[in-house]
Order: structure tokens, then C-alpha cells, then sequence
């Protein structure tokens, strides 16, 4: 049996396992970019590419990565990418991916729609939904590296808060600090997720 953190700990082992098999992507050569990434060493940047990478290789390789099964969304404006169950456990969950630069700053970034993360939680009242996010590293060849992996499970995130002027996004700043975890029911992180669109909703029409 499975609870919240062992299933958070076995999916980050399972992230952990793929970074290692996946190593380096190369994007290009140093012959064809002679000032090298510059500006373009963001995760935004290759984010797309890589988010394919990861999921396919996800879906291909589950069982050496510790996953039972494992099923890619159906839709790309969803709030997860895919949803899978880890060996020995009962229960589905569902995923996240996010990028994050290695030594990158700490910013509130968005996670998912809000108004699509009450429809996901009214449909699938005790789901598990995690945010994982992939640390990726700029190398001078030219390639990315999936250097590290953390897991949280967003019903646990400790600052909730919707973006009235970014298309009502669910923001955080501490998706990738499981020390700041706030420990909820789904129950409990939705009633507070209510608020935030409320009030969100109300800074919108004075604006």
C-alpha cells in the first residue's frame, strides 16, 4: 500500500532512472552556433521537444523504470501529461512535467489553469496529481541535460495562488521545495483553490 509521500518518492526514483537513460540531447553542433545558447539557454526554449523526449520514453520503457502502466494524456491542455501506477500500487496517479535550469532563479510560475484543476479534482475527487519537474542543464557542445528530477504533490503546494491578468493560472514559487510542503487533503487544497479564483476573479472586474 501506497501512500501520498512513498508513491511522490517511488515517481521521482522512476524520473530519476529515465534522466539517466536519456543522458544528453544534442540540439545542434558548435559549428552551427558559434556564440553558443546565449539567450537561448531557457527552459522555455527547448521545453516542447523535450517534454516529447520525456514522454515517449516514459511510455516505452515504464516497467524498467518501476511503472506499472502508463497512459499519455489525450489532450495537450490538460493538467497532467501523463497518468500511470507504480509497481505494487493499487492506485493511479497523475503527472505534471515541468523544466527548471540548474542554478536557475526562484520565480512563481505557472502550473495549470485553475478553473481546469477544480474540473480535474470535481471529476477525480482522490486522485493523486503530482507537478515533476526536470532540472536541465546547458552544455557548451550544444546538448541538454536532464540532470536531476524532483516530484511534489500539488494538493500540498503552500502558496496557492491564481494570476487575475495570466489567464487565471494556478502560480507557484515553491513547486520544487518539498521542505515547504504543506500536507492537505484534496478536499482541503480545492476549498483554498475557490478562494484563490474568487478573489481573483474580483481583482479582474476592478481592473
Amino acid at each position: 500500500m501506497h501512500n501520498t509521500e512513498s508513491r511522490m518518492k517511488a515517481i521521482e526514483k522512476s524520473l530519476l532512472r529515465l534522466c539517466e537513460m536519456i543522458g544528453s540531447v544534442q540540439i545542434g553542433r558548435t559549428d552551427q552556433f558559434p556564440y553558443g545558447w546565449r539567450n537561448a539557454a531557457k527552459g522555455r526554449t527547448v521545453w516542447r521537444i523535450l517534454e516529447e523526449l520525456i514522454t515517449q520514453n516514459i511510455e516505452l520503457h515504464h516497467k524498467a523504470l518501476g511503472f506499472a502502466e502508463i497512459h499519455p494524456a489525450t489532450s495537450e491542455v490538460g493538467v497532467y501529461d501523463f497518468q500511470c501506477r507504480v509497481e505494487g500500487d493499487a492506485l493511479p496517479a497523475y503527472i505534471n512535467i515541468k523544466s527548471a535550469v540548474v542554478g536557475g532563479r526562484t520565480n512563481k510560475d505557472d502550473i495549470s489553469k485553475a478553473l481546469k484543476l477544480q474540473e480535474f479534482y470535481a471529476d477525480h475527487p482522490d486522485a493523486e496529481l503530482f507537478v515533476a519537474t526536470m532540472f536541465i542543464r546547458f552544455n557548451r557542445d550544444m546538448t541538454i541535460e536532464l540532470a536531476s528530477a524532483a516530484v511534489f504533490p500539488l494538493a500540498w503546494l503552500p502558496d496557492i495562488y491564481v494570476n487575475p491578468s495570466n489567464n487565471g493560472n494556478l502560480q507557484s514559487s515553491k513547486y520544487k521545495d518539498l521542505c515547504a510542503a504543506i500536507p492537505r487533503t484534496n478536499q482541503e487544497f480545492t476549498e483554498l483553490l475557490a478562494l484563490e479564483i474568487e478573489t481573483a476573479r474580483r481583482k479582474k472586474n476592478k481592473s
